[in-house]
């Protein structure tokens, strides 16, 4: 069982227990429950696609935070917070000008070298887009660097749509899929349905395909249900899980998958690594 964190085996980084100080540059409102924040650290943050930082108002708390951007050599950092509780709703209080505490950044992430030369599809169900959107940014910016392109993007309404514009934009790359439960009687330009929907419909190679899934874990079980019926690997399938993460360095034990520690081992795993974990997709 591995409890160390995740620098350096002999030298533990400071900065993952103590907070850098960012100042808030930009917040804006994308739905009901979730704000845009674009924060200016003192140096890079050095992250990669799919990790997360601990994002803190001193001597209220913090919350485990997806980074929402792509690897960047400035100190900007971008994130999503959804108000789902007292902490989070101190951050959505915040204006730009104030501070906030980073610590990070945690987890695995993504390899961009396990994706070279394939095709991918991206399946993004509602908040899952923010931390997708940081491996979607790298890939996008390297299109000479991969296959096809495909973003499944689904929300239960129009109104709840996050990075509206990104998708728009991303439209004119690649082909992007945008999707919603039902439409609320709002305007609404996509598609009507699950994101489980248009993977039969897609041109699929299963020998370079790869696949990029994040969302609710009501929606992992029929997605991959899909995907194993064009013949996808499991090998092939990468799973963000952001679930119940706490400290970030595998010392409390909350976000503890079986025998594994998400904030450690993950948040992204390839599927097939973690299929016979029984609590992996609860």
């Amino acid at each position: 069982m591995n409890v160390t964190a995740s620098a350096s085996d002999t030298t533990l980084d400071k900065n993952l227990y103590l907070p850098r100080m960012a100042t808030i540059l930009a917040v804006e409102e994308m739905t009901a429950r979730e704000k845009f924040f674009r924060v200016e650290l003192s140096q890079p943050l050095g992250h990669r696609p799919g990790q997360f930082v601990m994002l803190s108002r001193l001597g209220i708390g913090e919350a485990p935070i997806s980074v929402s951007c792509g690897p960047r050599d400035d100190t900007i950092l971008e994130m999503v917070v959804r108000n789902a509780g007292s902490l989070t709703q101190v951050f959505h209080g915040l204006q730009p000008g104030q501070k906030v505490g980073v610590r990070g950044p945690f987890g695995s992430g993504f390899d961009l070298a396990d994706l070279y030369d394939k095709d991918i599809v991206f399946i993004a169900g509602g908040l899952g887009l923010a931390p997708l959107r940081s491996l979607i940014q790298p890939v996008l910016a390297q299109p000479d660097r991969f296959g096809t392109v495909t973003i499944i993007s689904g929300c239960r309404t129009p109104a709840e749509e996050l990075y509206r514009a990104d998708l728009q934009s991303w439209s004119h790359k690649v082909k992007v899929i945008r999707l919603v439960d039902k439409t609320a009687n709002l305007p609404w330009d996509g598609q009507v349905g699950l994101v489980t929907a248009p993977i039969a419909q897609l041109d699929l190679d299963p020998g370079r395909t790869v696949v990029a899934l994040c969302g609710p874990p009501v929606m992992y079980k029929f997605v991959l249900m899909e995907l194993d019926a064009r013949r996808i690997p499991h090998s092939q399938i990468f799973v963000d899980l952001e679930r119940r993460m706490k400290c970030g360095v595998g010392k409390c034990g909350h976000c503890q998958i079986n025998h594994v520690y998400c904030c450690q081992e993950g948040p992204v795993y390839r599927f097939d690594h973690i299929e016979h974990l029984p609590e992996a997709l609860q």
